[in-house]
Order: structure tokens, then sequence, then C-alpha cells
């Protein structure tokens, strides 16, 4: 039997404060209901993929499925004003029997298991709910005043997919539409409330799997992004697909950007470095940056990768770094990631390439005598958002690097000798770090690399 998805994008609000739907704001480098649609699109259970989003998004929606080829992506129709109303009109768009699930199009971390589960489970069961444990107490009140405090034994939040037989939830609709009184939430509310004898299953959800509804969602999303990220990054890739690409890495002489440069060249990559002690280069320069790309340029006649490891870590306290310190850092950690950047796009843009910038677990919090390194690792995070947004429309991606503690030259330089158990080896992080360059298809994501994760 056909498995088709209905992904709901009718909402219009804008209660997050954005001038589009919170479903069209972009994270990780890709709006969230494109993250949503590839988790239904790679899916090889899923065979059809139905939009239903407001009368005014249409267009943007046609554009985003025809610009990422979506080929699972039969329908886009127009949603309704209330999500009931969006369901039905897909529901009237599937034109014979089927399993059917219904997705909120801002929920974009729906595992792989979790689509697989609801569709096994079809097998069995007419209809399918997904569901987390309750984690807080519950209570229920009158006005301001509490009525009961239900067992927790017995509740669950409720998280999409919601999956039925088409012939059951259009059945529970039709007799829902005969009630002048009828109000819902969501779909399997329907089922029960008006086929009560119908069984509803219910698997477990996932607390990744969040439904974004307020600006503090966004936060947390990123950040589970992130974690998923290193999940994927972290297993082996085909590195025979280095062969004969061309890559500069900035940072070169040492620890991860050496690393990245020699690994790669074992695979048949056409690999340069440049840094201050390898090449006397100095990032900071602007021609300097200039000669040093186009030198490769005219030698190979394409850059495809060009990555940036270059930085430098004083710790002190602001009161007692010399004024010389400060600007040495603020212009080799940004100034000079902001040159290379630049300097790069001519080059990225003809080859369709992709910038890998570096930052530090740092840059989540400002801690004592990190002032200057932490902020200018926080502006690194920053420029990698708003870069892989600029220039998605050139092909480019753009994605950045965050490394726990690595045994690197300049961290035994701060710390001195440490045991190498707790921290990170330069040619694990490299190794991701060009997993992440060779997945053409990832922008804008901000990977962290933990020990525990490698």
């Amino acid at each position: 039997m056909k498995n088709i998805v209905v992904i709901l994008a009718g909402g219009s609000g804008t209660r997050l404060g954005y001038e589009k739907p919170k479903q069209f704001i972009k994270i990780a480098g890709k709006m969230i209901i494109e993250h949503t649609i590839e988790g239904f699109q790679k899916n090889s259970n899923i065979d059809e993929i139905f939009i239903v989003v407001n009368r005014n998004y249409i267009d943007l929606m046609e554009e985003i499925v025809n610009k990422n080829n979506y080929s699972k992506v039969t329908k886009i129709l127009k949603g309704g004003k209330e999500r009931y109303e969006s369901s039905l009109v897909a529901i009237k768009a599937c034109k014979e029997e089927c399993n059917v699930l219904f997705h909120d199009a801002v929920r974009p971390l729906v595992g792989q298991e979790i689509i697989n589960e609801c569709i096994e489970k079809l097998n069995y069961f007419n209809a399918i709910d997904v569901a987390i444990p309750v984690t807080d107490t519950i209570i229920k009140v009158n006005g301001d005043y509490i009525l009961n405090i239900p067992k927790r034994d017995n509740l669950k939040k409720g998280q999409t997919p919601q999956a039925f037989k088409l012939s059951i939830i259009k059945k529970a609709y039709e007799i829902a539409l005969k009630d002048p009184n009828f109000i819902t939430t969501d779909d399997c509310g329907v089922v029960k409330k008006y086929l009560p004898d119908e069984k509803i299953y219910v698997i477990n959800g996932d607390i990744s799997n969040i439904k974004v509804t307020y600006k503090e969602d966004l936060y947390l999303l990123e950040k589970l992004f992130q974690l998923k990220s290193i999940n994927l990054y972290k297993r082996n890739h085909d590195f025979s697909s280095l062969k004969n690409k061309v890559i500069v890495v900035f940072g070169g002489g040492s620890g991860i950007g050496k690393e990245i440069k020699e690994f790669s060249k074992k695979f048949g990559a056409r690999a340069y470095s440049f840094s201050r002690s390898s090449t006397k280069t100095d990032i900071t320069n602007i021609e300097d940056v200039k000669s040093a790309l186009s030198k490769v340029y005219n030698k190979e006649g394409r850059i495809d990768f060009v990555i940036n490891t270059a930085a430098v870590l004083y710790k002190q306290s602001l009161n007692n770094m010399s004024y010389d310190k400060i600007f040495e850092s603020v212009n080799i950690n940004y100034i000079g990631a902001l040159i290379i950047v630049k300097e790069s796009f001519k080059y990225l843009k003809e080859s369709k390439g992709g910038l890998l910038l570096f930052s530090s677990s740092s840059y989540t919090r400002g801690r004592a005598n990190y002032s200057i390194y932490s902020s200018t690792k926080a502006a690194i995070v920053n420029l990698t958002q708003a870069l892989s947004e600029e220039w998605d429309i050139f092909d480019i991606s753009v994605n950045c690097i965050v490394p726990e503690r690595t045994l690197t030259p300049m961290r035994i330089k701060n710390f001195g000798y440490e045991d190498k158990k707790t921290l990170l080896e330069p040619l694990e992080v490299a190794k991701i770090s060009l997993n992440v360059l060779l997945d053409s298809s990832i922008n804008g994501q901000v990977i962290d690399i933990k020990v525990d994760n490698v």
C-alpha cells in the first residue's frame, strides 16, 4: 500500500516576530521546512509527499521544491484557516486507499526510526500516534486554582507524525463535520472522539522531535542540529572522492590544519597550506591572502575548498592584556578570517565549492581570561550562519567546526601537557572536517566535536 506523508505548513502567523511564518525561518543553513521535507524525502518507505501551505506562500513553496529537486513532492495544496481544514484538503487529495502520515512542518528533526515504525504498525492498527513521557507535573485548574493533579504514569506528550489508514481518518472526519460543536487540535483527537471503538496505538517519540513554537525553541533547535551533525560526520567517508580536489588551508603549518593537508594528500588531493610559520603568510594582510589564493589558482586552474584554522589564544584577563595582544587576537581570529572569506569568494563561486571555518567550544559562553578569544570565536559562528545564507544562491557551502580541547601546539603553549585521554587528536578532527566538506548538501552547520564523539 502506498505511504503518503502530509506536511502541514498552513500557518500564516508571525508569533516569533519574523516577516514570514516560522517554517520558512532558516536554521543550520536551511529553512525549517526544507529540513522537514528532506527527512521524508530520504526515507525509502515514503512514496509521496503532499505539502499543505498557506495560499500566500504557494509560489515560495514551489520554488523551494524545484530548487531542491524534492522528487517525492507530488502535491502542493492550499491550506485552510484551521489545522483540521488543512488535514481535510490532503485527505480529499488522496484518490485511493493508502497509509497517510500527518506531520508538522515545524518538527524538522523527526527520526527515520519513528517514520518507519509508524508505517510498520499500520500493518496491525488503523491509527498511530507518537508521544513521549511527561516529565513535569501536570495540574488541572479552574481559573487560578488546582482542581486535580493527575499521575504522570499515564500521561504522555503528543508529537507527530500521526499515521492512519486513509479510510479511517476519512470516516472520522465525515462524522466530525456533522457535529456543530466540532473542535479539534490534532487528527488522533478526531479519531478518538468520533470513532471511539478504534484503538490508537502509541509509539515512543523522541525528545529531539521538538515543535518550534517560541523564539527559545529556535536556539534549542540550533543546538540539536549541532548534536545531530557530529553523529553524521564522525562516520568514515569515502575519502577517495578527495582525489584531485584542490584545497587551500590557512593555518596549515601545525595542528588541525596540518593534519587536514597531510591526510587529504594521502587520498590524492592537491592541498596547499599557508601560515606565518611555514610560508610567512599573514592572514591579516590582504595582499598576502590574495597572493596565496592566486598562486594556487594559477597553478591548478580552480580551488574547491578553502579552510581557515589559523587562530591565536592569549589566556589572560582583558585588563592585564596589552593592546598589542588584543589587536593581534582580533586581527588574526576575526579580521583575518573575514579577509580569507572575502578573497575566496570568486574562486568558490566558480567551483561551487566549500568554505570551512573553525571556532572553539568557548564561543558558547564568555569566561574569565578568555574574553577576547571567546568573543572572536563567537563572531566566527555568526559569520558562518550569515554567509551560508548569503552564498547559498551561489551553491557554496559554508560550515564551521567547533572542536573541544584538542592536542595542538597552541593548546600545549597555554595549558602545558595534559592527559591525552581528555583531548581530541588533531587527525580525528581533520577527518570529520573533510567529511563535512565532501558533503556538499550540508550548509550553515556549526558542528561540535567532543572527546566522547570520536
